[in-house]
């Protein structure tokens, strides 16, 4: 009789293993988990999300990047579908929920596919040849826009921050928008240039929304360092340091033997003096305002205010950089080196009181490459949801600055290229044209979750959308707040190219990267604490 044989463990035994069909259903289980979560919020009338973190912090918003953020989500697939949010979002700033909500769908038209036997590398393929053709038709498609044309700009912010809890101030922060991304772009060459990070947003809670204001030049969250100094200076000449102005200690320990009562006098009147020079070396420049990255001692802050110095402590490095950019200061590192040549301007330096904080203005800068937004609202929570619709316009504007192009919203975009998709599926032969069609297919739940979201019938839409691009209406998208099919570019609604350019490559990539999945081994800690079980349904005992 043949003994038993005991089968050969080569994993840890509370390995949690999918294979094959299982593993794929869990994944896209996963992934279609996370597009319905923020589904609910794309478009006008998309709806809030409340988040409650682990310390009870709440964040209110319908901006898809930040929701996924703040979601504590576990599944390794789930968190594929996050990093698209976060490409879509360092890429343009704006259409990260258009680009969770289509990877998703791709993924739900994937799994109809595969139920009907279609291997997941014919699937992989067909969607990487559908979205190689999105590019090309979506190129065509666009509409070349000169990047000073303010009207196109202020059309595009507007579109970006309606239905985001700013929008009854919409007209005065997409107008502030505008001209701080205008102000920041640099032209080499005839090709624009636009760093984001030029831009600072500083948020205070008081006054309504439409007290923001744009400042040419930077705002400090910080206060002079000495009472005896100066609150206002006109005609500022503006000194930046990156090293402490404090008596230098010894690199290695180092022990100071003093015997008598005259060293120890001659000792501090020399840390004194010290001091003094290094007050007096700024002072020699002209320099009338410096901003030190690190520490002040008090009594270079008391000599310093004798000399009517405006000085400000502990600046951050990313200040120091817009300062520099701003005002025309370069940054110096030994009091010793700094000359009247590396001081900066600026027509006005104050401290104002802004709320409860006092705040450092530097105003009055000449033509400057870095700017400051400072935001106004009722709460803290409207604050952060203006700052968060404020930074998609910003994305959205800096991005048709720097390309050049526009497509029109609405889903106009969408329904033509789904409809471009369907003629290009039927010149291609083989199984791989099941997997562009329903790539096509795919592309319309943009349209369709916007009239879903507004409280309006889908399929009304979509065939009526259908029948007029069908007339080469290639613009025609539908208004939400009525329903109608409508010329989206003469009503204003547009969006950057990139936006849907990003959100078709970055969706495919993670689609087809899901797909390709036939095997999840899963280490046991997943089970103890380092996540959520991984049962058949791929999601942990809250869904994540």
């Amino acid at each position: 009789m043949a003994k038993m044989r005991q089968p050969m463990q080569v994993t840890d035994e509370n390995t949690q293993r999918f294979l094959g069909r299982d593993a794929q259903r869990m994944n896209i289980l996963a992934g279609r988990i996370v597009a319905e979560t923020i589904k609910t919020t794309l478009g006008p009338r998309g709806m809030d999300k409340m988040l409650v973190d682990s310390l009870g912090d709440v964040v209110i918003t319908n901006d898809g990047a930040t929701i996924l953020g703040e979601m504590d989500i576990a599944h390794p697939a789930a968190k594929m579908i996050v990093e698209v949010a976060k490409t879509q979002d360092d890429e343009v700033g704006d259409g990260t929920t258009t680009a969770v909500v289509l990877t998703g769908e791709l993924l739900k038209n994937a799994e109809v596919l595969l139920d009907q036997n279609v291997h997941p590398t014919i699937i992989a393929s067909g969607y990487k040849l559908a979205a190689e053709e999105a590019e090309k038709i979506l190129n065509n498609m666009a509409t070349k826009v000169d990047p000073n044309d303010e009207k196109i700009l202020l059309q595009a912010a507007e579109t970006a921050m309606t239905g985001k809890g700013a929008e009854k101030a919409k007209d005065t922060l997409t107008a502030l928008a505008v001209k701080a991304v205008r102000q920041v772009a640099v032209n080499e060459d005839g090709k624009y240039f636009v760093d984001a990070e030029d831009i600072k947003v500083e948020k205070k809670e008081g006054g309504s929304v439409e007290d923001s204001t744009l400042v040419q030049g930077i705002i400090i969250d910080k206060e002079k360092v000495h009472p005896g100094m100066p609150r206002k200076i006109k005609n500022a000449k503006i000194a930046l340091l990156d090293s402490a102005m404090e008596v230098h200690k010894t690199e290695t320990d180092a022990e100071i033997r003093i015997t008598s009562p005259d060293q120890m006098q001659a000792f501090i009147e020399q840390e004194e003096k010290t001091l003094k020079d290094m007050v007096e070396n700024i002072a020699k420049t002209g320099a009338n305002v410096l901003f030190c990255q690190k520490g002040i001692d008090d009594l270079a802050q008391h000599y310093l205010a004798k000399r009517g110095v405006f000085a400000v402590r502990r600046a951050k490095k990313s200040d120091m950089e817009r300062l520099s950019k701003a005002t025309g200061a370069k940054v110096v590192t030994k009091i010793g080196d700094l000359s009247s040549e590396d001081l900066g301007y600026a027509g006005l330096v104050e401290e104002k009181k802004v709320g409860k904080d006092k705040m450092t203005f530097i105003e009055g800068c000449k033509n400057p490459k870095a700017v400051s937004l400072l935001l106004r609202g009722g709460t803290e929570h409207f604050v952060d949801s203006v700052e968060r619709a404020l930074e998609d316009a910003i994305g959205v504007v800096a991005t048709i600055i720097k390309d050049g192009t526009i497509v029109a919203g609405g889903g106009a975009a969408e329904i033509e290229l789904s409809k471009k998709l369907l003629d290009y599926a039927s010149k291609i032969g083989g199984r791989e044209q099941l997997a562009i069609k329903a790539f096509a297919d795919a592309v319309e739940i943009i349209p369709r979750t916007l009239a879903e979201n507004a409280g309006i019938d889908p399929i009304d839409i979509l065939v009526k959308l259908r029948s007029t691009h069908e007339k080469d209406g290639k613009n025609t998208g539908f208004d939400v707040f009525d329903g109608e099919a409508k010329d989206m570019m003469k009503k204003g609604v547009v969006e950057p190219l990139r936006i849907k350019s990003q959100a078709v490559k970055s969706s495919s990539e993670a689609a087809i990267m899901i797909l390709r999945i036939d095997d999840v081994i899963a280490a046991s800690e997943l089970g103890k604490g380092g996540g959520p079980p991984m049962g058949p349904g791929g999601m942990g005992p809250e869904g994540f």
